[in-house]
């Protein structure tokens, strides 16, 4: 299909990328689900929590589609999903706009969550922007710099699922506007919890570099597909899959958690179709499909990470 048969609502549908929203509202969900295990849920806040991830993924798909075109990083050899700014289907002042505009409604979703979440929450929500901003925007665009991976690990893994813990069980402890941490708000339970949307999430980023590790070299874009090479990448692949699966297990182990919460290992058939693509592929009509089901398997098992959790509490 040519870029005149894309109307522009395709055109902004194609900038915002659904596909990439589970890794948004994963974590989130494992985050809500763990606070009903531990007697902290409180809805207001969890529903905040979710719709200012989503807003922030989708401001940075656009910051992402916009800077990856003026810095010549995308080109026509790209095997990867339209990019809208670089087709020429949006201008890239419009793309730049709706960057902001995206993150001006996290913010404005940020100022409820900051006014029961304190300072906590103030620098996550100011980082977790920034961070998706300088992925591969400003001077020194980490992205290109091989650190994406660990981006995605930290803010859409470890800090999203502690975080929408945090402003739940915060609202059991503290009045407003809390300048520290109350104990009992970051709890170990919730960290070990936050690996495994953080593995999953990251599963769905080398996908994408493996995919595009050679158009990438090309245009001086050093992720760590590049920086490593297919093996290795394959290998990372592999290790974050596995965390997805640990992480459940050392909650039943290691902290007491009833059986239930190994319900994510259902999906396994699902990571192991999965797995067997991105180790003998790197092209993008395998990868593609490849990457939406990584986002799948992401939403899966944390659906069923999150009712392994709460079904305790109501069987």
């Amino acid at each position: 299909m040519s870029t005149a048969d894309v109307s522009k609502t395709k055109a902004w549908m194609m900038a915002a990328r659904p596909q990439t929203l589970p890794a948004g509202a994963a974590p989130v969900v494992v985050g809500a689900g763990l606070a009903v295990h531990e007697g902290v849920f409180a809805a207001l806040p969890a529903l905040a929590a979710l719709v200012g991830a989503l807003l922030i993924q989708v401001g940075t798909n656009f910051a992402n589609d916009y800077y990856d075109a003026v810095n010549g990083a995308d080109t026509d050899e790209r095997e990867g999903f339209t990019r809208v700014t670089q087709s020429g289907l949006i201008p890239p002042g419009q793309v730049k706009q709706a960057m902001w505009a995206t993150y001006g409604l996290a913010v404005v979703v940020g100022l409820y969550l900051v006014a029961i979440g304190g300072v906590p929450i103030l620098v996550v929500g100011l980082a977790s922007i920034a961070a998706g901003i300088a992925y591969t925007g400003g001077p020194y665009p980490y992205g290109y710099r091989g650190l994406g991976d660990v981006f995605v690990f930290v803010f859409f893994g470890v800090v999203a699922v502690t975080g929408t813990y945090y402003v739940q069980a915060v609202t059991q402890v503290a009045g407003a506007f809390p300048t520290t941490l109350p104990p009992g708000t970051v709890t170990p339970e919730s960290v070990v919890a936050s690996l495994a949307a953080a593995g999953l999430s990251t599963c769905i980023l080398v996908v994408n570099n493996i995919r595009d590790r050679e158009t990438d070299m090309e245009a001086g874009k050093r992720t760590l597909a590049v920086i490593l090479g297919y093996r290795a990448s394959r290998a990372e692949y592999l290790a974050m899959l596995a965390l997805g699966y640990l992480s459940p297990l050392a909650l039943v182990v290691g902290y007491r958690y009833p059986p239930l919460v190994l319900l994510p290992l259902a999906s396994l058939p699902v990571a192991t179709s999965v797995a067997k693509t991105v180790l003998t592929r790197t092209d993008g009509e395998a990868l593609n499909p490849a990457l939406e089901r990584t986002g799948q398997l992401l939403a899966l098992h944390s659906v069923l990470f999150a009712i392994g959790l709460v079904a305790p509490t109501v069987i």
